[in-house]
């Protein structure tokens, strides 16, 4: 089977990097998705990565215990640079050539974001990871994960979870929850699905980007998302239960 999409951006969260710890990053974890990776950069796949920090410091839940929400903000941002420098190093100790770009800069650790600078990584074979968010308070990593797509041109927006895919109830707590093989962008803003912030979904809706929701814990399911096999619950295209 051939490659489905040629340039991708894989949003995944600060606590996919926690594994089964209750903070931190998990070693083995972060191995594990660079091994994934990996595998992609050597089947051509073209590479960005937009990662989330709530497994360090998530700033509504300062801003919940009494700090100023826009300082608790640039905090959480700090946190995903501390995640995205730990997987460019997981991903050079594989010799896979990364770059961190992050929209507040700290130039002596990462590159300035810039939209030209990213593609032309990307073009090169470089895995391409955005820190920092969007550098804007009041705005999540999944908002900056569909502005950077929409800005590099990317195919798809792969949505790594815990789960995989989108249910019509939690899965948790209902045992007769029904999976979705796929959805309209308007189903899930109007069911509030919480796939991703609406920010998000109304910027993948307007640029025509897929979001394809997939269990980031199974082996492979990376490489399967990129070769278009059936997994997890893809946003875009028509209402359809699994």
């Amino acid at each position: 089977m051939g490659l489905t999409y040629q340039r991708v951006l894989l949003k995944l969260s600060g606590e996919a990097l926690m594994g089964d710890l209750s903070y931190g990053i998990d070693p083995a974890v972060v191995q594990s998705i660079a091994q994934e990776i990996t595998e992609i950069i050597a089947e051509g796949v073209e590479t960005a990565i937009v990662v989330g920090g709530g497994n360090i410091f998530r700033g509504v839940k300062g801003a919940a215990a009494g700090m100023d929400r826009a300082t608790a903000d640039y905090i959480g941002m700090i946190a995903t640079v501390m995640n995205a420098m730990t997987l460019q190093d997981a991903l050079e100790q594989m010799d896979v050539p990364t770059r961190v770009l992050t929209a507040i800069e700290m130039q002596e650790v990462a590159e300035p974001y810039i939209r030209r600078r990213a593609i032309r990584h990307l073009e090169k074979g470089r895995v391409v990871i955005f820190g920092a968010g969007s550098g804007n308070p009041f705005f999540t990593t999944d908002t900056t994960a569909a502005l950077r797509a929409a800005e590099i041109n990317a195919e798809v927006v792969f949505k790594a979870t815990k789960v995989d895919g989108v249910y019509d109830a939690d899965p948790n707590t209902t045992p007769n929850a029904r999976r979705f093989k796929s959805l309209t962008y308007g189903h899930v803003l109007t069911q509030d699905l919480r796939v991703m912030d609406t920010t998000a979904i109304a910027l993948c809706k307007d640029n025509n980007i897929p979001i394809i929701v997939f269990d980031l814990s199974v082996p492979g399911n990376i490489r399967r998302a990129v070769m278009g096999e059936d997994i997890g619950t893809i946003v875009g295209g028509s209402c359809e239960i699994s």
